[in-house]
């Protein structure tokens, strides 16, 4: 009876030195078109399929697989592909590192090799991950590992339905396509691992608030009811604990309703729904300042409009311009002085519309300016410390005028004024003709930034 030796072989290749001269034409030219490929910073996806396509001539490949190492005991299939169909062992399996065979090649760096893999099965049953490649028809395997900095991370799988396919000539070739994939393969995949782990707290983050938005909602309206004394007089100290009741509230429904705002502009199909013909300063600002005008009114601050009597309608996202709206003036009235005055001023003039909201206040210093607009920054000056917010506010306008293909800035005098800045092409459609695809709109001429500034 065959021992487990006998079937799987682990090859250590700092014994073996085959100068590159020594694989073929074809060979040396796929190596080379890896390179480029990899150069190129192509998806994770588009470098493993011409991986796979270009190579099949040069050895065996019945299936092409890579697979990564998770919590340092946790062996997780990414990608896979085959010229066979079903794929029975798909991308997201995992399987207990310690388990397998692959534990020997990640610790150690040899390359493994399974030439009988039903016999394999036989010896070692509890591999979920062999039994699934039988049943697939597969018969031979030849694993590398996927190194960088020294640390293998990952492995690469090619395999065949035919038993004993692959000698050393074929395991050095291997191993080469996997030295030129280790370091772009792992650092796509940590990019995609990120990217995942950035949508999931996003929604995360989207569903907490939407759950807290109504009970926080009544309390504010329940504290109302009680301040108006509907259910019977209060006693000076009871409305000053209901009071600061409603407003550590308020407060709440403020963060919540700007998570709300990051969950949908983060959300997977976040596009704008533009609409022609919007009375902007009516439709956008009126009532942007509906949802302000409290708080302006309770910190005695007076707001004044500069707007064209006969304004030109626009193209734009009204919902989103009216987040937009919310969140500079919201800004303007928790930074600006109380008893302070806030001028919103709009111009249209040839291919674009303007607009700024433009406070009395502390201001910024241009030292803090490389923080503004970053998701949950804020500017690190004890007033503005001293004066709550979020962090992303600002940045969720930044992004919806980003996507509006405009840009959005701030300029301020420290300790005197300060005011935000937006543009955005008119018609929306000449903007999306005329520019370059992922083009990142020019710096300010004053501020030297690419619009890119908030005190949240």
């Amino acid at each position: 009876m065959s021992s487990m030796d006998d079937i799987v072989r682990y090859i250590d290749l700092t014994r073996v030195t085959v100068p590159i001269h020594e694989f073929s034409a074809d060979e040396r030219a796929a190596l080379d078109n890896v390179n480029h490929r990899v150069a190129s910073g192509e998806s994770l996806a588009d470098v493993m399929d011409f991986v796979f396509e270009s190579t099949q001539s040069l050895f065996p490949c019945d299936r092409l697989s890579i697979a990564f190492v998770q919590d340092d005991d946790r062996v997780v299939s990414h990608w896979s592909r085959a010229l066979y169909t079903p794929l029975l062992l798909q991308s997201g399996y995992a399987e207990d590192l310690r388990q397998t065979t692959l534990a020997r090649v990640r610790d150690t760096g040899h390359v493994r090799l399974i030439d009988d893999l039903e016999a394999y099965v036989v010896l070692k049953p509890e591999s979920v991950s062999a039994r699934l490649l039988v049943r697939e028809g597969v018969r031979s395997s030849m694993t590398c590992p996927l190194s960088v900095d020294d640390r293998n991370v990952g492995f690469l799988f090619r395999s065949s339905r035919n038993p004993g396919a692959y000698d050393m000539h074929e395991v050095l070739l291997h191993s080469a396509l996997a030295d030129r994939l280790s370091q772009a393969v792992e650092k796509a995949y940590r990019i995609e691992q990120l990217t995942a782990a950035n949508q999931a707290y996003t929604e995360m983050l989207g569903f907490v608030s939407h759950e807290l938005k109504s009970p926080l909602g009544a309390i504010v309206m329940d504290a109302k009811v009680l301040e108006q004394d509907y259910v019977g007089p209060l006693q000076p100290a009871q409305r000053e604990r209901i009071l600061k009741m409603r407003g550590k509230a308020e407060y709440l429904l403020t963060l919540i309703k700007d998570y709300l705002d990051l969950a949908r502009i983060e959300g997977e199909g976040f596009t704008p729904q533009p609409k022609s013909q919007v009375d902007f300063p009516s439709e956008v600002i009126g009532r942007a300042i509906e949802v302000v005008q409290a708080q302006v009114e309770e910190r005695r601050m007076r707001l004044t409009q500069d707007i064209p009597e006969h304004a030109d309608a626009v193209e734009c996202d009204p919902g989103l311009m009216i987040i937009v709206m919310v969140n500079l003036l919201g800004n303007a009235v928790k930074y600006g002085n109380e008893d302070g005055v806030i001028r919103v001023r709009m111009t249209q003039k040839r291919g674009r519309l303007d607009v700024s909201v433009w406070n009395e206040g502390p201001g910024f210093p241009k030292s803090e300016r490389s923080k503004l607009f970053k998701k949950f920054s804020r500017l690190q000056t004890k007033e503005l410390m001293a004066r709550k917010g979020t962090g992303v506010g600002l940045y969720t306008a930044w992004r919806i005028v980003q996507a509006h293909g405009g840009r959005i800035w701030a300029d301020s005098e420290e300790g005197a004024w300060a005011e935000f800045h937006l543009e955005i092409p008119q018609p929306l459609e000449q903007r999306r003709q005329s520019a370059p695809r992922g083009a990142k709109p020019a710096p300010d001429k004053d501020t030297g930034t690419s619009g890119s500034s908030s005190r949240e």
